[in-house]
């Protein structure tokens, strides 16, 4: 055993121990010293699929506007507007509500509670049959994603060595535009009359995204519960045994595993939930500087994408006169650049360092974006150019995204580490992600090319804050590991 409750040192530790009992244990250190192997790449897979999931969703909704506004939906681009909003008002709430409950009873159950509220929710949104309904099953799918973010981001930040902790985060929340991609996909190939009746297509899409949520559902029963959450809960044995399953896989395929630090070894006071006070103290007086920062990163990053991506498919249609079963194309090379931005750029963040790159992908996006909102509003590009703008803009502009997540989720204690994500999901997305397709979609609607630069250098000026903020502010986190980049509140 190497965790130990003090005052039984040499003794097996119980199933639990008692809330208040102080344990012994060197579970971060031997998880940080393991090599990037098959375990790691198989908890990407089945926890970092959310995005792939949530990138569908968005791509949906965005791509299906076509086909919405017409019968019997006959949505307006207010409606568009509102039912983009609700998706996120759901996330909020989802990721709140979810977010206490992950820390409070662990990430696991929350795996499977969240994603079938997803599959269910998204589901029942092809079933649609107005506005009102449609809303509410957004709102419902929001939820589950919502929920999804806060479990798992806190989960892979835990199980993923130190050393490529900022690579791992910034693909795992680029993937995101991998679901865009198939979205992008299911939109082309579902609003082709020739392969589908238009009325049906749209329901069709969304019974895709539950069938993907239910083939998810299966691939995440093997993934283990957090050791780092348990042994802090007082689950000390069961810790042990999750990280010696882990160590074996990497044994039993001719791995050497160095002794762990002797000097990384944790004094932990056990608790059965962290009260909300605490929770209020570490967020707001002990750690109010990576409060500000996560807040910065955070609106900015909403904003700049929600109410770009959630409204370009309007774009295309008023400004362009794309036809909507179209649309899909124009996404796809979108997605494609917000991919390779944090693919390409992730491994820098570990190397270079967390503020000089979140320093340079905020900047140089908020430079871009004015820049091409700029040529918008002249009319120089047609829509191939003004595509092929945008996947500029968002190669480095994703990059900025995912590390936002990346900073909130490795800057406080792992006590709070899941309410402190959606606290942060849920301040920036109400902020910047709902007030921004709505804003759009108004500016969109008016025809007027001068109203959307507005739009544009709003989101480019709260690109180039957060840059600022980020530079100088920023938690230097590359190659250390979660307890020492913020000490646990159990620490004893």
């Amino acid at each position: 055993m190497t965790s130990r409750v003090e005052g039984q040192a040499g003794a097996q530790a119980p199933e639990r121990v008692a809330a208040g009992s102080v344990i012994e244990t060197d579970i971060a250190a031997r998880l940080d010293r393991l090599p990037f192997g098959r375990f790691h790449t198989l908890v990407i897979v089945a926890l970092g699929i959310t995005w792939i999931l949530d990138g569908l969703e968005v791509t949906l909704a965005g791509a299906l506007v076509g086909a919405l506004r017409k019968e019997p939906m006959a949505f307006t681009e207010f409606d568009v507007g509102l039912a983009a909003s609700s998706y996120l008002i759901g996330a909020v709430t989802g990721a709140l509500g979810f977010g206490w409950l992950t820390d409070r009873i662990g990430r696991k159950k929350l795996f499977f509670i969240t994603l079938a509220l997803y599959l269910v929710a998204t589901a029942a949104t092809g079933l649609s049959w107005n506005i009102y309904s449609f809303c509410l099953f957004r709102f419902l799918t929001g939820a589950g994603i919502g929920g999804e973010y806060t479990a798992i981001n806190s989960t892979i930040q835990e199980l993923i060595p130190a050393r490529v902790r900022g690579w791992t985060d910034l693909v795992i929340n680029g993937s995101f535009w991998i679901g865009a991609a198939l979205g992008s996909f299911l939109s082309i190939a579902l609003l082709r009359p020739e392969v589908i009746d238009p009325a049906w297509g749209w329901r069709v899409a969304f019974f895709v995204g539950g069938g993907i949520g239910l083939v998810i559902l299966l691939l995440r029963t093997w993934i283990p519960e957090s050791p780092r959450w348990l042994v802090t809960h007082g689950y000390a044995a069961e810790a042990d045994r999750v990280v010696t399953g882990i160590e074996k896989r990497f044994t039993d395929a001719g791995v050497t595993l160095p002794p762990p630090d002797p000097n990384r070894r944790l004094k932990l006071k056990v608790r059965n939930h962290t009260p909300l006070s605490e929770v209020a103290n570490a967020m707001f007086v002990s750690n109010r500087r990576q409060t500000f920062v996560g807040l910065a990163l955070m609106i900015a990053q909403a904003f700049f994408y929600n109410a770009l991506f959630f409204t370009y498919a309007l774009v295309l249609e008023r400004f362009y006169n794309v036809p909507g079963s179209d649309v899909g194309w124009y996404l796809l090379p979108f997605a494609l650049g917000s991919f390779l931005g944090p693919l390409l750029l992730g491994r820098l963040f570990d190397t270079v360092g967390r503020r000089p790159m979140i320093a340079a992908t905020y900047g140089i996006s908020a430079v871009l974006l004015a820049v091409v909102g700029y040529l918008f509003h002249l009319g120089i590009l047609g829509p191939v150019g003004q595509t092929a703008a945008w996947m500029v803009v968002f190669f480095f502009a994703s990059a900025a995204a995912s590390s936002a997540y990346l900073t909130v989720a490795e800057t406080f204690p792992l006590e709070i580490r899941a309410l402190a994500i959606a606290a942060f999901y849920a301040i920036g997305t109400g902020i910047g992600g709902v007030s921004g397709p709505l804003l759009f979609g108004t500016l969109v609607e008016t025809g007027s090319r001068d109203w959307v630069l507005v739009g544009y250098l709003i989101g480019a000026a709260l690109m180039a804050v957060a840059a600022v903020v980020g530079g100088l502010y920023a938690t230097a986190a590359e190659g250390k590991s979660l307890e020492d980049v913020s000490k646990p509140l159990a620490s004893a």
